[in-house]
């Protein structure tokens, strides 16, 4: 299975490395979980931490537990975050294959990521959210941000005529 949450990339691994410590060795439920995570990380609300959990889950350094959720003896290296991105994070492999097939010259934007997975958007995400389409777009740009952070994404500099528009990416290097 395949999780929807993406939240904002940190600046580097280090920054990723305080959020799985801020999850609790001994297991704790969601409600435990998700405060301690707004208390050490700063988070705004009870639902960015609920997404943090899932995402750290999604990515092997949580794990969920009969009695709760529980910080996982990983560490957040470049490997492990990229096999997590690419085996439980909904959208990587389409994101993968869309940047294997852009250029320099046609780099892969948020807008252009949404465009190719906005049909598998899950339905009830379209019903619960009347802006559902801009929460998708920001999710994708959200997405890049983590490929580009484990060097699965490379970006491109833009046109600077084009300001605001989407950053590009291009595939990253490969280890």
């Amino acid at each position: 299975m395949r999780l929807k949450p993406v939240p904002e990339p940190p600046s580097d691994l280090d920054a990723l490395r305080e959020y799985q410590r801020a999850v609790p060795l001994v297991p704790g439920d969601t409600d435990d979980c998700c405060a301690r995570l707004r208390r050490r990380c700063d988070l705004p609300d009870r639902r960015t931490a609920n997404d943090w959990l899932a995402f750290l889950r999604a990515l092997g350094l949580v794990e969920e537990t009969s009695r709760g959720f529980v910080r996982a003896d990983a560490e957040p290296t470049r490997e492990r975050v990229r096999a997590g991105l690419e085996e439980g994070v909904l959208f990587v492999p389409e994101a993968l294959a869309a940047l294997d097939e852009a250029s320099p010259g046609d780099p892969l934007t948020a807008a252009d990521l949404f465009a190719a997975t906005r049909d598998a958007v899950p339905r009830h995400d379209r019903a619960r959210n009347p802006d559902w389409e801009t929460a998708w777009r920001e999710r994708a740009s959200r997405l890049l941000g983590w490929l580009a952070l484990v060097g699965l994404a490379a970006p491109v500099d833009g046109d600077p005529e084009a300001s605001g528009s989407d950053p590009g990416y291009v595939a990253g290097d490969a280890l």
